[in-house]
């Protein structure tokens, strides 16, 4: 066995080599499993039904094993009302990802969630009614950041979950969940947020951002994981893309088509006729690879105010670097961040985002957003319209574009920029998704799981757009 290093630079967690056979034979850690479903699943059902807040600790659910008909369960074999599950990297907060979830779960309302980690009281009412099905790294949930600092054993805990009673399962994934247990014979769609950060395109941002023990089991454990990685995406029938920019990094990582189906965003919004006040904003998790430090730098420099809305291990030390002119509010709630996305002259986005939700939401509310030219925002932003762009991660390069914005005179007025954005809204992704979702179906009814993979090999990749 190896020592469980943590990918983000702190001590160890547990031992990881063949821990997830450890942990699904051994006679103590079943009936510790039973024995929480009962006792704390039970209290959880009944606090949620009075309420709809946990009571107590999240329940730790057994697997599908102990229950082989749930309640949307077919017979083997598509039928016309297949047994649909849906599966998520790791739910412990609402963002991006999870919101996609959420449309996904509102669109297949019985089907069963799996996920390797949740947190009920960062979940939305919705998502918080559902039935929740966690792997063994629900018992550790109580460690900060454990989704990442658990990266060595995120597969294993995936294997761990089994979804084998569905005809159909649903994977909406940034990381692992791909490798959850389907039948040979199910139709499996992955919905592709990104390849694993960690180990794929941003393995070293993510590298020189570690810690001195972060960076000794990234060493260690990358090339694996990779493996793993690859060997759950091969057992996927299709891929889903949630941009051209992702679909790309499938092709490389795994050497699969997808079809492109960008994410669900919320943008109904009220028309925008109120003029901007005198504030950039940037709307991100503060960790190193959304750049923030890029912002706030150049605001400080051109003595322009900047709001900063979000959290995360680098909130601290971008507070440090923050002149007076710039506000960190830390983590809001949705009614903050849109009323300053209405409210602002400009979006700053500085990051190379694999979408990118931020974008279309300040479009959405009517502003503009000036953003680094690469990844999902080239897709989102209209150049000299909707926005502007910059060419690099220097902090010169976005005083320049800011200057820039400052004096344009092409952009669009706030109407038309939330019309561009009307494109990206949660129906339009129901719509797109549901016809890919039927075109999957009629083929897999012809040929199974084979025939989806021969089509999608000859598919235009924007057919579904």
């Amino acid at each position: 066995m190896w020592p469980g290093f943590l990918a983000s630079g702190g001590f160890p967690v547990f031992p990881v080599g063949d821990f997830s056979q450890w942990a699904a034979h051994r006679p103590l850690f079943r009936r510790a499993a039973h024995h929480q479903h009962h006792k704390v699943g039970r209290e959880f059902r009944q606090g949620a039904a009075s309420n709809g807040q946990t009571r107590g600790r999240p329940p730790f659910r057994q697997s599908c094993h102990d229950h082989p008909h749930p309640d949307n369960a077919g017979m083997s074999g598509m039928s016309d009302s297949p047994s649909v599950g849906l599966a998520h990297h790791w739910m412990m907060s609402m963002r991006g990802g999870e919101k996609t979830l959420a449309v996904l779960a509102a669109m297949f309302p019985d089907a069963r969630i799996y996920t390797l980690l949740a947190r009920w009281d960062q979940l939305d009412p919705a998502l918080r009614a559902r039935r929740i099905d966690v792997s063994w790294l629900q018992r550790l949930v109580w460690i900060p950041d454990l989704q990442r600092k658990a990266l060595p054993v995120l597969a294993a805990a995936a294997r761990s979950l089994d979804a084998t009673a569905h005809d159909v399962v649903i994977c909406s994934d940034a990381a692992t969940i791909k490798a959850i247990r389907t039948r040979p014979d199910a139709l499996k769609l992955c919905y592709c947020h990104t390849p694993m950060r960690y180990v794929w395109d941003l393995r070293e941002a993510y590298y020189a951002s570690a810690g001195p023990v972060g960076r000794v089991g990234l060493r260690l454990f990358a090339e694996r994981l990779r493996q793993a990685d690859r060997r759950a995406a091969e057992r996927v029938t299709a891929f889903i893309a949630n941009s051209r920019h992702v679909a790309d990094r499938v092709r490389r990582s795994y050497n699969r088509p997808s079809v492109v189906i960008p994410p669900p965003v919320d943008t109904d919004y009220p028309p925008n006729d109120q003029p901007p006040e005198d504030f950039y904003l940037v709307v991100a998790e503060q960790v190193a690879y959304k750049r923030t430090d890029l912002a706030v730098e150049a605001c400080n420099r051109l003595a322009r105010r900047l709001v900063v809305i979000g959290t995360g291990p680098l909130l601290s030390e971008m507070r440090r670097r923050s002149g007076r002119l710039v506000r960190a509010l830390g983590w809001q709630d949705d009614a903050v961040v849109r009323d300053h996305l209405r409210r602002c002259r400009a979006v700053l986005f500085c990051g190379e985002e694999d979408f990118g939700m931020v974008p279309v939401e300040a479009q959405a509310a009517g502003r503009p957003v000036i953003a680094f030219k690469a990844g999902g925002a080239l897709e989102t932003v209209v150049e000299n319209r909707s926005g502007i762009f910059f060419d690099d991660q220097q902090v010169e390069s976005v005083i320049e574009a800011v200057e820039r914005f400052e004096s344009a005179d092409s952009l669009w007025t706030p109407s038309q920029i939330q019309a561009h954005a009307a494109q990206f809204s949660i129906g339009r992704f129901r719509q797109r998704f549901g016809r890919f979702y039927q075109w999957c179906r009629r083929r897999y009814q012809t040929g199974g799981p084979n025939r989806v993979r021969e089509a999608m090999a000859t598919i235009d990749r924007e057919a579904f757009i």
